[in-house]
């Protein structure tokens, strides 16, 4: 547990209209970290503490959100404060009501998600390394996105694999697919548009009938690459898709590539979570070869 005395003055410090005794109170969404709720003057504070080496985590969760804030597109929290104290690292973030998602939320998703990729840069990657889930994201910038997804994605995580002893014929069929990478892209040249990087059904919700999103692993990449993790776990509907196709349609040869950027995700999986994600990993790269 944190020291609460010195993390309410630090917040207090940051300038949140905490009271001088202040009872948090533990609530979901926290996998990764804890999370809890502050009530103030103002309103309820959502807050994420973890161990100390958790902070540039959190300082690249709220660079990723208030990147994906100036884009002007989707709602994020606004975040109030982060940093460390002596023994926990932790990140404040406005408390937003969630209520359930219809039809109607899920296709402004779509639309403002498709706006929101239209902001680019000149080069894929970002400023900042961040994480997915625990596993580091490396985004060195790149002029070359299959240099770019090739290395920093498919071949880093393969790496991982190896070291966390799934090696044999992953390896060996991974091996292959780096090799083979560039086909995939013969007639295609993607833009670096902003990626929210780990739009799962789990960090995205209504509020007020209006989308917002969450937890981002932020970087400048191929946008089919949010779309085909939207398709992996599910939570999002056929009005989220049929909004977003309307606004900017994907190219063709999206549907192969589909199964590339979800590979990146079995992968990290895999080494997060265990060998239950082998068998999907291995399938993903036979059919892409």
């Amino acid at each position: 547990m944190p020291d609460w005395g010195a993390l309410n003055q630090h917040l207090r410090d940051a300038g949140i209209p905490l009271a001088h005794t202040v009872t948090p109170r533990p609530v979901g969404g926290g996998d990764i970290s804890a999370a809890w709720r502050l009530d103030t003057d103002d309103g309820g504070v959502f807050l994420k503490t973890g161990p100390v080496p958790t902070s540039d985590m959190f300082a690249a969760e709220a660079d990723g959100l208030a990147e994906i804030a100036k884009a002007d597109a989707l709602r994020v929290p606004e975040v109030l404060a982060v940093g460390q104290i002596a023994d926990a690292a932790f990140l404040a973030l406005e408390w937003l009501p969630l209520d359930r998602a219809d039809a109607r939320c899920e296709q402004r998703l779509g639309e403002q998600l498709a706006k929101m990729h239209r902001t680019t840069s000149d080069r894929f990657g970002w400023h900042r390394d961040n994480t997915i889930g625990l596993t580091p994201q490396h985004n060195c910038w790149n002029a070359d996105w299959v240099e770019f997804f090739r290395e920093h994605r498919i071949a880093y995580q393969l790496n991982l694999a190896a070291q966390n002893g799934y090696n044999g014929e992953l390896q060996r069929q991974g091996l292959r697919l780096l090799e083979r990478l560039p086909s995939l892209f013969d007639d295609y040249r993607p833009l670096p548009s902003l990626l929210h990087g780990d739009l799962w059904g789990g960090n995205w919700a209504s509020s007020g009938g209006q989308p917002v999103i969450f937890d981002p692993a932020v970087y400048y990449g191929d946008r089919e690459t949010d779309l085909a993790m939207t398709r992996l776990f599910g939570g999002f509907g056929r009005a989220f898709y049929d909004a977003y196709d309307a606004a900017w349609p994907l190219g063709p040869g999206s549907t192969r590539r589909q199964d590339l950027y979800q590979l990146y995700h079995v992968l990290n999986h895999l080494n997060l979570f265990g060998s239950g994600y082998q068998g999907r990993a291995l399938a993903l790269i036979r059919g892409l070869l």
